[in-house]
Order: structure tokens, then C-alpha cells, then sequence
């Protein structure tokens, strides 16, 4: 039996975390967790379910390139997609068709996922380097966010990330 994959492009780690939760509601021997690569077979799975961050409103260009690349494979195989960018902390932006994140790449690339989620991720700025700390405190400035320099805000609603998990066919 083939194993499924969630496979992750991550910046600070929260997508790989999200990866992880969602293959605990699984039976973890049957999932790969991988970080996104161009080496990755996909003719080895049954499900792929690949998960993206944002940081400075932009996915990272291999999310892009491995898509390009699997396309035919993509739309083969069970599959999912999920964004995790911290603009879904407000409710009102925190759907597939709400979060602009999100609409804007789907309209981008020609894979069509089967599910799609949204979910906030996690700003640390204790953990970020001098010009992103102020970069995103400025972004979160302007949007209202929190600006305490000396502390984490975890906004990953964790029980939409088991809602999603459990609607996958893993």
C-alpha cells in the first residue's frame, strides 16, 4: 500500500508543525512529512497534501515550481492544499474564498486543489533577525496586529487544522 505525503515550504517552522498535527490524526507510519523538494517522487503516494507560508505576502517560489512540475501527478492523486499565513487571524479573511493570500494563487497556478484551508500562523519575534522583527512589527502596525517586540503570538486555530485533517483521505 502507498504511503500519502504532506509535504511543506516553511520559514519559521509553523507549517511543518501543521504538518505534523495533521498526520497525528493518522497512522503516522503511512505518511511522509517532507519539506517541498524537486526530488520528490510523487508516483510514490496515494495522497499529497502540500502546505505553504507566507512571509512578506508571497509564497515561496518552490511551492510554485514543484507544482509546475507535478501538475500531471497533482491531479492524479488524492490532494489538498493549505495556507498558512498570519492575515487568516481575522475571521473574515481566514476561508479559501476570503483569504486574498489564497485566492490570488489559486487564479495563479493551474492545479486545482481538491481541499483547500486557511489557518493563521504564528508570529515570533523573539526568534526573527533585526530588519524582519521590525519588518512584520510595521506589517502588523498597519494591520492591527501585535507589535510587542519581546514576545510570541501563536494564532493557529488548532481545531480548523483537525477539521481539515480529518476531511482528508490519508
Amino acid at each position: 500500500m502507498k504511503k500519502s505525503l504532506l509535504t511543506y515550504s516553511t520559514v519559521d517552522g509553523q507549517t511543518e508543525l501543521i504538518c505534523r498535527k495533521i498526520a497525528g490524526y493518522y497512522n503516522v507510519e503511512d505518511i511522509d512529512i517532507l519539506p517541498i523538494s524537486p526530488s520528490i517522487n510523487l508516483n510514490n503516494y496515494k495522497a499529497v497534501v502540500i502546505g505553504a507560508s507566507i512571509r512578506y505576502g508571497k509564497y515561496r517560489n518552490e511551492i510554485y515550481d514543484f507544482i509546475e512540475s507535478n501538475l500531471d501527478s497533482l491531479n492524479k492523486l488524492d490532494n489538498a492544499f493549505f495556507s498558512v499565513n498570519v492575515v487568516a487571524r481575522k475571521p473574515e479573511k481566514s476561508t479559501p474564498k476570503t483569504n486574498p493570500y489564497v485566492i490570488k494563487f489559486l487564479n495563479k497556478i493551474d492545479w486545482k486543489p481538491k481541499i483547500i484551508g486557511v489557518f493563521a500562523g504564528k508570529i515570533d519575534y523573539p526568534k526573527y533577525k533585526l530588519i524582519d522583527k521590525y519588518a512584520i512589527k510595521f506589517i502588523m502596525w498597519i494591520t492591527k496586529g501585535p507589535t510587542d517586540t519581546s514576545k510570541t503570538y501563536e494564532f493557529t486555530d488548532w481545531k480548523a487544522v483537525e477539521d481539515f485533517a480529518t476531511n482528508l483521505d490519508l
